[in-house]
């Protein structure tokens, strides 16, 4: 035999695939994927307002919400209460509206309309208690300004 052909090795195959086991690198990078995912997930249930993307038609009625919520935040030193829990609860009934339908919230009213809030809160707002002063306030009769005597 040659002794040159006896130097050669026969060829072999690679063995397993070449990706894995992954690097180190990619490991960190999935690792860094998932906890954004979950950061993702749990930041969205904090968020009952997300501002729609410019131009776009998608979500008007969170813009509108979240704009009229402003403006009755900045006008609270100035308005009277019965006018402020008057406008939080249209605004509420709209937002409601717009979310859910209005064959579901639209007739609701008084106790009934505290108590589908309740259930529908996913804070755990308990609206049956706190949320009294937006069915009594538009009954309640004005508020004068204290006068001041001399």
């Amino acid at each position: 035999m040659n002794p040159e052909l006896q130097a050669l090795r026969d060829i072999h195959d690679p063995l397993g695939n070449p990706w894995w086991p992954l690097a180190p690198g990619w490991w960190l990078v999935l690792l860094a994927l998932c906890a954004a995912a979950v950061l993702i997930w749990r930041q969205r249930r904090h968020r009952p307002l997300l501002p729609p993307l410019p131009l776009l038609r998608v979500g008007d009625w969170r813009w509108d919400a979240h704009r009229q919520l402003k403006r009755l935040q900045r006008a609270a030193p100035s308005t009277p209460l019965k006018v402020r829990a008057a406008e939080l609860a249209e605004l509420l009934k709209r937002i409601a509206m717009a979310r859910h339908g209005r064959a579901h919230c639209a007739g609701l009213h008084g106790q009934a309309w505290l108590d589908w809030l309740t259930e529908q809160d996913p804070d755990g707002f308990d609206w049956r208690q706190e949320g009294q002063i937006l069915i009594r306030a538009p009954y309640a009769p004005p508020q004068h300004p204290p006068e001041h005597s001399p």
